[in-house]
């Protein structure tokens, strides 16, 4: 069977979180009913004013493409993108056709031990288009409403070079990519909203060979596990095509996501001429470079860099990293409870396995977190002192997640405190191994399982507070008398 290589290229549609629209005034909030954030200027209506452009959303235009390694521009233009659809109210979009913002910049992903670096041919800034409902029976009596509040919401759209060679780099570049826009918070990036979406350009061509073949476009793609799954069908489709000696027909295709498959929407036999021109009423913007040396200068510690630091200055494990600073917020978090307690590999065991847990499972943000950064802190030096044992600390970890209390004061409240006094933990040592002469027997007999069953019935006996090392320390030298 002939080896075929995939290549990918992705286009990706993220709003802003500025709070008015790119040309007019109308606010950009999510949720509002339909058609109610609309004015006569992004409905397209004739006598409305003309278009004012949102310096805010410049900024973050900037910024996106600074923090994706691109070279910006001295100055942008504004065109019109000519084309008919029933969410465009004017009949053409504003976008950047002829001088984006930014150009040739690159995201690097991490994929079974190495770094590839995926190219960025551009990032552009353009107004959103509305949105088609479609309601009624698809088949017997079909209809589409259209809410036109996102018309005019500022977009960039990031397009890469064709450098993608698998649906996991995708993921992964897609992953990379909002950490990013996250972490200069020009963007919420939630996918389920709409706020991030994403159309792959996928073809496969003939291991070894530089020529690009035909391509289709795979659009509905609203999840990382879409576009994976998406990406993955498309290109066994056009596989099985192939060995059929078929040709790969150019097609804009839906991933359809109950079923798991793409469907042909429209063809694409010929490229969609947009005629686009200048936007009279939008001049040339100069972008001068004191305002962009000082949006450079606003751009925090990013992942990569936050990454190489975590594993040089803290010591920690490639995983541990790349977990911990896939968020800027659970960044901040873990280096916020280091400033009380300065045992990195111990706080990022504890954040990954207990605090992301219950974020997960309760659908909870790390800023909406009750748990504050030095009670966590503190927590783990009570440990440390052998106020508690690790055991007694996870279950008021969760209380603390709960109710936000501080550690101290859960302890004192239902009386957790430690038993470390070393006559007490003997006495029921002693109590222990008399009540059980059969595994002190086994014990003897070189069964060590049977020291696991001692310390077990001791620290039963203390309801979890016995300090567990003294325990095994007691039980040995008693037993091996």
């Amino acid at each position: 069977m002939p080896e075929f290589e995939t290549v990918i290229g992705l286009e990706v549609h993220v709003e802003l979180l500025t709070n008015t629209k790119l040309f007019c005034g109308c606010s950009t909030a999510f949720g509002a009913d339909p058609n109610t954030q609309v004015c006569p200027l992004c409905l397209g209506l004739p006598g409305g004013t003309l278009p004012k452009l949102n310096e805010k959303a410049v900024e973050y235009t900037i910024k996106a493409a600074m923090a994706l390694n691109c070279r910006i521009a001295d100055e942008i233009t504004f065109d019109r993108k000519n084309y008919y659809y029933a969410d465009l109210p004017k009949g053409f979009q504003i976008s950047q056709f002829f001088q984006p913002t930014g150009r040739d910049g690159y995201v690097e992903i991490h994929l079974d031990g190495r770094s590839k670096k995926i190219g960025i041919h551009q990032v552009h800034l353009e107004e959103d288009t509305g949105k088609l409902l479609h309601m009624g029976d698809i088949i017997s009596s079909p209809y589409s409403r259209v809410d036109f509040n996102r018309a005019g919401v500022p977009l960039i759209e990031i397009v890469t070079e064709p450098d993608i060679r698998s649906p996991e780099e995708a993921r992964l570049f897609l992953q990379k990519l909002r950490s990013i826009l996250r972490y200069i918070a020009i963007s919420d990036c939630k996918m389920e909203e709409g706020s991030m979406r994403c159309d792959a350009n996928i073809s496969i061509r003939p291991a070894g060979s530089k020529e690009l073949r035909t391509k289709t476009e795979l659009k509905n793609m609203n999840s990382f596990r879409a576009v994976f799954r998406g990406i993955e069908y498309e290109v066994e489709r056009q596989r099985s095509v192939v060995m059929e000696g078929k040709e790969v027909i150019p097609q804009t295709r839906h991933w359809d996501e109950a079923k798991g498959i793409t469907k042909a929407m429209r063809s694409k036999l010929v490229s969609a001429n947009y005629r686009c021109f200048p936007d009279p009423n939008l001049p040339p913007y100069k972008l001068p470079a004191e305002w962009l040396e000082e949006i450079r200068k606003s751009i925090p510690e990013l992942p990569d860099s936050r990454y190489s630091r975590f594993t040089g200055e803290y010591g920690l494990p490639p995983y541990d990293a790349e977990i911990l600073t896939a968020s800027r917020e659970i960044a901040d978090y873990y280096e916020a409870v280091l400033t009380g307690y300065n045992e990195p590999k111990s706080v990022s065991n504890w954040i990954m396995s207990e605090l992301l847990r219950l974020l997960n499972s309760t659908n909870t943000g790390i800023n909406d977190c009750k748990i504050k950064p030095e009670d966590l802190g503190k927590l783990l030096q009570m440990i440390d002192k052998g106020t508690i044992s690790g055991k007694i600390a996870k279950g008021v970890f969760e209380e603390m997640f709960a109710t936000g209390k501080k550690p101290e004061d859960i302890i004192k409240e239902k009386g957790l405190t430690q038993i470390s006094d070393e006559d007490t933990i003997a006495k029921i040592v002693d109590s222990v191994l008399a009540g059980n002469p059969g595994s002190v027997e086994d014990y003897r007999k070189g069964k060590n399982k049977a020291l696991g069953f001692l310390v077990g019935q001791v620290m039963k006996e203390t309801k979890g507070k016995a300090n567990p090392q003294l325990v095994n320390k007691l039980l040995k030298e008693k037993l091996d008398r």
